[in-house]
């Protein structure tokens, strides 16, 4: 009798936290989560047709709401992460691999200005580390971002154990709101787990207030090693994040991240859900580039070869999919160019403020287009490419089927993902010229393209910040 009391007083307490959360009216600045995978592209995922990997989670959140079909990230992870958190072109505020200038206005600030409880768990590596830059040591640099709570790998450590570092998987070295949790204190635990952990708690503790979750993930970034699921009784020390040699082995290894990526996208939907705030919470899944150039995957019946780094399609192309159950239309293929400046925007439009004068104007709200509402697409997606960090560097404007780098080259990419049939002279064809004409003419108007390998230690980086509004111009 005694238990059955106990028991009947928890659930009551339980229903009385989910009425509590459920409160708010449907619509009224609703929850947003945003999930980045770390270096997996499209061809990884079993709504765009993947072949070597089962995402059922993610393919859920399609099968609710919008698979996007034309989402255009950069092609290696910092330039993506300050592109999508400040919503402005590289060109305006990018320097350095592994930095965001903590002067800059990240989407973080504007959502708690927005009366958003705000929150971050992942890979930061955006305090400056690998250029020692002014104050890289700094624990707070994420709350400086505008994030009131984070738990996060490499804010002020590298991966070098004895430096009081380490990889990100098993055992991590994580810190906490600011504070260190290390290797020894996070032993034998998962990465990915202690972060989803976090993110699921900090939902809860939100109560009435809307929140904003920042998910930029660890998965699944080499070294590609054991999850959970797959490691057994093996030890699960930092020596666990040692890849195996053998190419096969790390192939399979990565089919497991990806599919516990997946699973980890599953606890948070489930989270959302138990808390009674499913059709008042836009979740957005993408990721950051194209996947590491080691894998190769079966996608449509042919093989992609990761492309992280290269400006190819492989390399720049990326999932998205949103789901804001009983908001946006279910199962629908969006073909609307998406660029990684629209992020900001959309969740400006989403918080119903208004755009200030400190606020990006390189990104176009899709916030309609995940009503079912024609919106305001975009006629070209721009990449503005110098990583300082030994990769060829460039600069091209797309549409949905045709891509014009800023050197001439021009291409009909469905048909040449590779990029080898160069259509910079002859006819493309009435499409094809229509488009050339409609990229060349805005590339006129873009800031010059970066050349060569810009490595670490380049001394120019030039920016331009004032540059003219390339979206709107007469806005």
């Amino acid at each position: 009798m005694k238990n059955s009391i106990i028991h009947t007083l928890a659930f009551a307490l339980t229903m009385t936290a989910v009425s509590a959360q459920a409160s708010r009216p449907i619509g009224t600045k609703p929850n947003i989560i945003l999930i980045m995978a770390d270096d997996v592209s499209w061809e990884a995922f079993g709504c765009y047709g993947a072949e070597d990997y089962k995402t059922p989670n993610i393919d859920a959140l399609a099968a609710d709401g919008v698979r996007f079909a034309y989402a255009y990230s950069t092609p290696i992870c910092t330039t993506s992460r300050v592109k999508l958190m400040t919503g402005q072109y590289n060109f305006r505020n990018y320097t350095h691999f592994g930095y965001l200038d903590p002067n800059q206005k990240t989407f973080g600030h504007m959502m708690k200005s927005a009366g958003y409880k705000t929150a971050i768990a992942g890979k930061w590596q955006l305090n400056g580390l690998y250029n020692s830059l002014p104050n890289h040591q700094a624990h707070g640099r994420p709350q400086q971002a505008g994030f009131d709570e984070s738990l996060l790998w490499q804010v002020t450590t590298g991966k070098v154990i004895k430096e009081g570092g380490g990889e990100r998987f098993w055992s991590p070295p994580l810190e906490h709101n600011g504070r260190m949790q290390t290797v020894e204190q996070n032993r034998n635990k998962y990465g990915p787990d202690l972060l989803c952990d976090f993110l699921c708690d900090f939902m809860e503790r939100s109560g009435d207030d809307p929140f904003f979750v920042y998910y930029p993930m660890l998965l699944v970034h080499n070294p590609f090693v054991a999850t959970p699921d797959t490691i057994g009784n093996g030890p699960r020390s930092q020596a666990a994040n040692k890849a195996p040699k053998n190419k096969a082995d790390q192939k399979q290894n990565f089919v497991a991240m990806v599919h516990y990526a997946d699973r980890i996208v599953g606890r948070i939907v489930d989270k959302v859900k138990a808390l009674g705030q499913l059709e008042n919470t836009i979740i957005m899944f993408t990721a950051d580039n194209g996947t590491n150039r080691s894998i190769t995957s079966r996608w449509n019946g042919q093989d992609i070869k990761g492309g992280k780094g290269g400006m190819k399609d492989m390399g720049t192309h990326v999932p998205f999919v949103v789901s804001w159950k009983g908001t946006s239309p279910a199962g629908v293929v969006q073909n609307d160019l998406i660029d990684f400046t629209d992020f900001y925007a959309t969740l400006l439009d989403a918080t119903g403020a208004k755009r200030a004068a400190d606020d990006p104007i390189d990104g176009r709200s899709f916030l309609p287009q995940l009503r079912g509402e024609t919106g305001n697409p975009r006629d070209w997606v721009l990449c503005h490419y110098q990583p300082y960090w030994n990769q060829d560097s460039g600069q091209f404007a797309r549409t949905q089927h045709y891509k014009l780098y800023r050197d001439g080259r021009y291409f009909h990419v469905p048909e040449d993902l590779t990029e080898t049939r160069n259509l910079a002279t002859g006819s493309a064809g009435v499409a094809g010229e229509a488009a050339r004409l409609l990229l060349s003419k805005f590339l006129k108007q873009c800031p010059p393209a970066p050349v060569g390998k810009g490595t670490k230690d380049a001394t120019d980086r030039p920016l331009h910040p004032d540059w003219k509004n390339l979206v709107d111009p007469n806005d």
